[in-house]
């Protein structure tokens, strides 16, 4: 019983790890995490209400990014800041160590392309660190963006 439960332990932690972004030897160029307290709390998936309401300003559903990205010009954490990303030529943020295929996708992150890559990044730019699997749900996706240029 004990082996059969610090198997799905270490599973959990693989698959949380590998929801972050990118693999540990990535992590060490970057900056610390953003700190707990720019990122919004975790949604309550219990009702539909609880996963669309804005917390602090920020929609619910943001929360899955703020783990990985702040939204402060200059501070990035595992991965770049998202302040003024919307508009903005994809691997474009100083500080930020990019993978190749990031710098060189050619994408600007307009609406489109932001829906296009939040839906599956790893599809959208193979080769790119941002292991987060996407969001399927076009509304959160759309809230998301929204929030996105609002972000100076």
């Amino acid at each position: 019983m004990r082996k059969i439960s610090t198997t799905f332990a270490i599973a959990a932690l693989t698959l949380a790890l590998g929801a972050c972004g990118s693999p540990p030897e990535d992590k060490a160029d970057t900056a610390a995490a953003p700190a707990a307290d720019t990122a919004a709390p975790a949604a309550d998936t219990a009702t539909p209400a609880a996963t669309t309401a804005a917390v602090g300003g920020k929609p619910a559903v943001f929360a899955q990014c703020a783990t990985c990205h702040a939204v402060e010009p200059g501070k990035n954490g595992v991965g770049p800041s998202l302040a003024g990303v919307f508009g903005k030529k994809a691997g474009g943020v100083a500080g930020f160590a990019y993978t190749d295929a990031n710098k060189n996708s050619g994408l600007t992150w307009d609406e489109a392309t932001l829906d296009t890559y939040l839906t599956n990044p790893m599809k959208m730019v193979p080769g790119t660190k941002m292991t987060f699997a996407g969001l399927p749900d076009a509304a959160k996706r759309k809230e998301v963006i929204e929030y996105l240029k609002t972000l100076k």
